[in-house]
């Protein structure tokens, strides 16, 4: 058992770095269609697309919002978001560094780092979460026609796709499914060492199968 055990904790920790990684480089992605959007968008050619889209719009009455803002509103969470993945590939490094992956009992170190680990990308997850749905909601509400008016004037293509903002949902499930996996394992090594002790000192059921197998780890 404990090498199933032991192959699935390398498994587990390898799980890790990947879901850290797959963050970093969501984060690196999530501004890409906004870029390619938005940032050739001036204040000057929105107010030339809003008289030609809005000709028939009663005098007086304000032009309806480009919503073009969240461009720049969404930047700082960006670099925040950046920020938390270095953070989790860091976490991640750290179940190398103590020989979570490797060793056949668990320490204090072991503990900390798989603990540390697991909270840090529950709580990534949760935070990037409500972060990108709300910036998602924000950016379905932009003003198409204006932003195509812009585009077509500039020669550039109007691209309006939520692909990185649902991609979220995978990335973030990665990220949750390696904390529960971490912490199952703990809870499995530690079932497994308290079996072990117990065979060793005769406290518990000692099938000689199972003693021949203590013997020899």
């Amino acid at each position: 058992m404990y090498k199933k055990q032991m192959t699935a904790q390398k498994v587990i920790c390898l799980l890790s770095i990947i879901a850290s990684v797959v963050t970093f480089v969501y984060a690196l992605g999530l501004m890409t269609d906004l870029y390619d959007s938005l940032y050739p968008v001036t204040d000057r050619y929105v107010t030339m697309a809003q008289k030609q889209v809005y000709k028939s719009l009663p005098k007086g009455e304000p032009y309806p919002e480009t919503g073009f803002g969240i461009y720049k509103e969404m930047q700082p969470f960006n670099s925040q978001l950046l920020l938390a993945s270095i953070g989790l590939i860091l976490l991640s490094g750290l179940l190398y560094i103590t020989n979570t992956a490797t060793r056949r009992k668990y320490y204090i170190g072991n503990i900390i780092s798989s603990t540390l680990a697991a909270a840090g990308n529950v709580a990534v997850a949760l935070w990037a979460h409500t972060q990108v749905v709300a910036f998602r909601a924000q950016y379905v509400k932009i003003d198409v026609e204006v932003l195509k008016w812009v585009l077509d004037k500039l020669k550039k293509p109007c691209v309006v796709s939520t692909f990185w903002f649902d991609a979220h949902y995978f990335v973030l499930a990665l990220s949750l499914l390696v904390a529960v996996l971490l912490i199952l394992n703990m809870i499995w090594k530690f079932s497994l060492m308290k079996q072990e002790r117990q065979l060793l000192s005769g406290t518990g059921p000692q099938p000689e199968s199972e003693v021949g197998k203590v013997v020899s780890a």
